[in-house]
């Protein structure tokens, strides 16, 4: 599924590339990408804002809560590839080609990326939580000493 958004922006980069134009519309489609991943990767309920809502276990005796998008991942996607398409679309008409000094946009768009993340990682490391896993959660049981001592004799 992210091939298919892998190959959309690569044909609107490419569209981009050859028009020597468009710079305000790739600029409103990166914001609106930024914007996109920052709800992707906050929980959905904030603990600063939540009194006991979105309280993430912190001790081993917790139940566990598995972590909450704000954004699932397959409305993301989807966003991102209409967002693509319509960028696309409004790159055929030379109406929307504002002329602007791109690397401006760039520099703003960049140090807008950096700061935005910066303050997410800040609430990330703040709350305790990470929004990206590669495996399922395991349970892990735990044997007390006499207990193993017990099965060791059998």
């Amino acid at each position: 599924r992210w091939a298919i958004a892998f190959v959309l922006a690569s044909i609107y980069a490419v569209r981009i590339w050859f028009a020597h134009g468009f710079y305000i519309i790739t600029y409103g489609l990166g914001i609106f990408c930024l914007n996109l991943f920052i709800q992707f990767i906050s929980p959905q309920s904030d603990p600063d804002l939540d009194d006991d809502a979105g309280i993430l276990p912190t001790h081993a005796d917790d139940e566990f809560r598995p972590f909450v998008r704000k954004l699932p991942e397959y409305r993301f996607w989807f966003a991102v590839c209409k967002a693509i398409c319509v960028a696309m679309f409004l790159t055929t008409s030379r109406i929307f080609d504002v002329p602007v000094y791109w690397p401006i946009l760039l520099f703003y768009f960049v140090l807008l990326f950096i700061l935005t993340m910066k303050k997410r990682v800040d609430h990330m490391i703040k709350h305790k939580y990470v929004p990206i896993s590669r495996s399922k959660p395991r349970v892990q049981t735990r044997v007390e000493p006499k207990e193993f001592e017990k099965r060791m004799a059998e």
